[in-house]
C-alpha cells in the first residue's frame, strides 16, 4: 500500500469514527427525521471505500 492509499483509509477509518458518535447522538435525540438513516448510509459507504482501498 502506497503513503497516498494509506493516508485516505486513515482519513476515511477516522470519518467513520466521528460518524458513528454523531450515530450515537442521533439515536439518543431523534429530532432530525431521516438523520440515522442517513448516517447509516453514510458509514456503510466509507466503509466499503475502505474496504475496496485494502482490497478485501
Amino acid at each position: 500500500m502506497d503513503k497516498k492509499t494509506k493516508k485516505k483509509v486513515e482519513k476515511l477509518r477516522k470519518n467513520i469514527q466521528a460518524m458513528k458518535n454523531r450515530l450515537a447522538g442521533a439515536r439518543q435525540q431523534d429530532d432530525e427525521p431521516g438523520e440515522i438513516a442517513k448516517l447509516e448510509a453514510d458509514i456503510e459507504a466509507a466503509q466499503q471505500e475502505v474496504d475496496k482501498l485494502l482490497g478485501e
